[in-house]
């Protein structure tokens, strides 16, 4: 019997310490506050999307280690949000959410302690929630030790990751100082990563060294893809000259003004539409967006799409248009995306177009279609499964 007991014991207690991280269910934020208040905790808030990759798999793998249950259990009160449905919309824009996936540690007021973004595995995870409690390694602390004129490049680097989401005008700051004591010495994988993260356009204070460090982007890009970068952020400093943020006004006069001085007119009118869409689009005129779409994009035969922004603005209509001709030619623009490069996103596409326009037949071809592409690209598809199911 005391043998039988003590292998009870020991079951149950791996029972008990080694389930993994335990999350707050069927609670709002604000109880979520008040159980962290009471408890005199931090409220850990794995905010995610559905869509998120990296989101799944710390789901998968870390959150179920017994090891971070133990140190997340004791420490934090746990909560996952979908920061695209509920709650979590307002969340996201309150946090500044805006890179999946984010981790923010939030005291019982509702004040942001400390965040990080990215995948981790669970030792790493562990030290960042050691940071999260540590009030030499918050949030506020680094700020402090970053105004006092700390230039160490492990703590720039460091205060880098943690701002870029948080502040990014105080990162970019970071960052102008982290690069400028690097001069002549060549720059790492992650010293191109922060370049990349937070350069917005050519007038940013960190484009020189797109230009300075050229020989060295070849390294990592053909010179295509770098001179399309240079493009971009160009064409990125034409709009945020036009747009004014907090009016969210945009001066269509000055935008086509200024580039007509370096195009064509040919050039400037699809430049033109696409920046209004962008405008509609943050203004949240979908009628405004979608005739402008329509105008942009057409049959989706041009050269200037992809395959990828074919899809992506075909899964846009699927999503938040119930227009009968919007949704027909988004069918044509995600039948232009499968005819670039065939694959089980744009076929997912399409599926789920057909069964919005009620179009069984397509729906259960182009369902089978992504299914068959799913599982030689490893994806998952579930979704379209269930999809599949209803047609069958």
């Amino acid at each position: 019997m005391k043998k039988i007991s003590l292998i009870l014991l020991v079951l149950f207690s791996i029972v008990t310490f080694g389930q993994g991280m335990k999350f707050e269910e069927n609670k709002s934020f604000k109880d979520l506050l008040a159980i962290a208040k009471k408890e005199n905790k931090l409220l850990f808030v794995d905010a995610f999307t559905t869509w998120c990759g990296p989101c799944k798999l710390m789901a998968k793998n870390v959150f179920p280690q017994p090891a971070v249950g133990d140190f997340y259990n004791a420490n934090f009160i746990n909560s996952k949000i979908d920061m695209e449905k509920g709650e979590g919309i307002d969340l996201a824009k309150k946090y500044n959410v805006r890179a999946y996936p984010t981790y923010l540690f939030i005291n019982g007021d509702g004040e942001l302690i400390h965040r990080v973004t990215s995948y981790y595995d669970a030792p790493e995870f562990i030290t960042v929630g050691k940071d999260a409690v540590d009030p030499a390694k918050q949030m506020g602390a680094l700020k402090k030790k970053f105004d006092e004129g700390n230039k160490d490049p492990e703590f720039l680097k460091r205060f880098i990751n943690i701002f870029t989401f948080a502040d990014a005008d105080l990162a970019t700051k970071a960052a102008t100082t982290y690069f400028g004591g690097k001069k002549g010495e060549p720059f790492t994988q992650e010293d191109f990563s922060i370049l990349f993260s937070l350069t917005k356009d050519s007038n940013s204070p960190l484009y020189p060294e797109f230009v300075t460090r050229k020989a060295e982007l070849l390294k990592v890009m053909p010179e295509e893809n770098y001179n399309k970068v240079l493009n971009n952020f160009k064409l990125n400093a034409l709009f945020n000259n036009a747009y004014d943020k907090t009016t969210k006004t945009f001066d269509e006069k000055k935008y086509v003004a200024e580039a007509r001085k370096t195009m064509s007119e040919e050039e400037v009118k699809p430049l033109l539409l696409k920046s209004k869409m962008k405008v509609a689009s943050a203004a949240k005129d979908r009628n405004s967006y979608e005739k402008l779409a329509m105008e942009y994009y057409q049959d989706g035969s041009s050269k200037l799409f992809t395959s990828e922004e074919l899809n992506s603005i075909s899964w846009n209509f699927f999503e938040n248009s119930t227009d009968k001709a919007s949704l027909e030619k988004a069918i044509i623009w995600a039948k232009q995306s499968v005819k670039l490069n065939e694959g089980y996103a744009n076929s997912d596409t399409l599926a789920n177009l057909y069964f919005k326009l009620g179009d069984k037949a397509n729906t259960k071809i182009w369902a089978e279609k992504a299914i068959e592409l799913a599982k030689k690209e490893g994806e998952e598809y579930q979704d379209t499964q269930a999809l599949l199911d209803k047609v069958k």
